[in-house]
């Protein structure tokens, strides 16, 4: 064999390599979603497709320019899903990455209506979306808020509705819900499970304008074939102390003399323990969090700040727990407590999963804060 055949069969073999990639979707040809709102109206499924401008972000998490759009959103309809989405293709000039998606929104009408269970199965089911994807519900337009940019025009992908896992560790009042968790959820007694409630709210402004914002206002309480409802504001205060995901969170109590603390309270530990009375089921809830004071405005006792703490803790618990009686929610989960560590009583007890609850089936709520401070050395005002 002659040095030609020998150098050309060596280029033949170089080039093997390269011919694996050949078929490959290039990614510049490729548009990118990061987030789906899901609206339901007139019999007709509204989806709302949210497309990143990748040019504008792509070589640094703050976005270059403050004219250039970093995303795009898309619309289409269809009597189901899947014709929406093909729908949606029929519009967009290049191929549609899937792989990206971070986030599902679901307007109430399409809780209502369509249920959560049939759509999830729908985004599962595709090989390209993830299980990492976060849930959220809204009684705002789906389409306002998808077209919510984030503060500072942070990009994009690291807003609060892609990255919620950031804000929450500093406030944590709803926690963030995959799409795994919320599956999890719904498989295990009581078959139920929270997703974020959000609202479109104008309170942050720059020199320009006033900027819109996605707010954490609650949480919808859904079940795979049910959409019980909302519970928001105060009424949903109890649902913090109740997990042991919760990283931190503020509370405001007033003192006798009509004055207010400021006290975080941290490091949650939940226990809850089941206990048969008569033949009923009730329940026992032990609460271990620390403390730190924030804001003093009198010269007060630990002591006393630990009675007002525990006593606020307590009320919004029995809030929040009497306001999902009201939608037949079990919004702390109980009926899996029951299952979990007395299955032969869940069993005598339990209907589709779901043991029946009453005002009284919480008998005692006891919180001990382990350590009380004030990052300083006294609980006094620092000014007189």
């Amino acid at each position: 064999m002659n040095k030609k055949m020998v150098a050309l069969l060596l280029l033949l073999l170089a080039t093997l390599p390269l011919s694996g990639c050949w078929d490959n979707n290039e990614p510049e040809r490729m548009l990118y979603l990061n987030g789906i709102g899901i609206d339901y109206k007139d019999g007709r499924y509204e989806l709302y497709a949210q497309i990143i401008n990748f040019a504008n972000t792509a070589k640094s998490e703050q976005p270059t320019s403050d004219e250039t759009s970093q995303a795009e959103v898309g619309h289409a309809s269809g009597m189901s899903l899947d014709e929406a989405v093909f729908e949606l293709y029929h519009s967009v000039d290049q191929k549609v990455n899937w792989g990206h998606l971070s986030y599902l929104v679901f307007s109430e009408e399409a809780l209502q209506q369509v249920k959560l269970s049939p759509v999830l199965d729908i985004f599962i089911r595709y090989r390209e979306t993830r299980y990492q994807i976060w849930l959220y519900a809204t009684k705002d337009p789906v389409e306002e808020v998808l077209l919510i940019r984030p503060v500072v025009n942070k990009a994009i992908i690291l807003s609060k509705l892609g990255d919620p896992r950031n804000s929450f560790e500093q406030e944590s009042f709803i926690k963030p819900a995959s799409i795994r968790e919320v599956l999890i959820n719904m498989n295990e007694p009581n078959h139920e499970t929270l997703i974020p409630f959000i609202t479109i709210a104008e309170n942050w402004k720059s020199i320009k304008e006033t900027i819109k914002a996605p707010v954490i206002s609650g949480a919808a309480i859904v079940s795979p074939d049910d959409f019980k409802g909302f519970i928001t504001g105060e009424k949903a205060g109890g649902i913090r102390w109740m997990t042991n995901d919760t990283k931190r969170s503020n509370l405001t109590v007033r003192t006798e003399n009509g004055n207010f603390i400021s006290v975080v309270l941290e490091n949650i530990k939940v226990k809850i323990n089941p206990v048969m009375i008569k033949g009923e089921a009730k329940f026992d809830i032990d609460i271990y969090a620390d403390g730190i004071i924030d804001i003093i405005t009198e010269t007060i006792k630990p002591a006393e700040i630990e009675k007002l703490v525990k006593e606020i803790v307590k009320e919004q618990i029995a809030t929040t727990y009497e306001e999902a009686l009201k939608m037949d929610a079990d919004i702390y989960r109980l009926s899996e407590q029951l299952y979990r560590k007395n299955v032969k009583e869940w069993k005598r007890l339990q209907k589709d999963g779901k043991i029946e609850l009453a005002e009284d089936s919480i008998r005692n709520i006891n919180i001990t804060i382990g350590k009380l401070s004030s990052n300083k050395k006294t609980f006094e005002r620092t000014v007189e």
